[in-house]
């Protein structure tokens, strides 16, 4: 016959399990979403300077345009 005084206790340590599971994928979420945020800054950063990089290149073909024209 199946002792039921051990039920609780196999209740609560699945309660604990579940708890601790619930909380591990939370903070591995919370990391996720993080590591996502901090790598669109980064893109944006690297388009902006690639953006003023282009613009720098544009203004020094367009300076030297004119002396070779000369």
């Amino acid at each position: 016959m199946f002792p039921f005084f051990f039920l609780p206790h196999v209740g609560a340590l699945v309660m604990v399990v579940a708890i601790v599971g619930i909380v591990s994928w939370y903070k591995a979420h919370e990391k996720d979403l993080q590591v996502h945020q901090d790598m669109r800054i980064r893109e944006m950063e690297h388009q902006r300077k690639m953006r003023e990089l282009e613009l720098e290149l544009e203004k020094e073909k367009n300076r030297r345009a004119p002396d070779k024209a000369t």
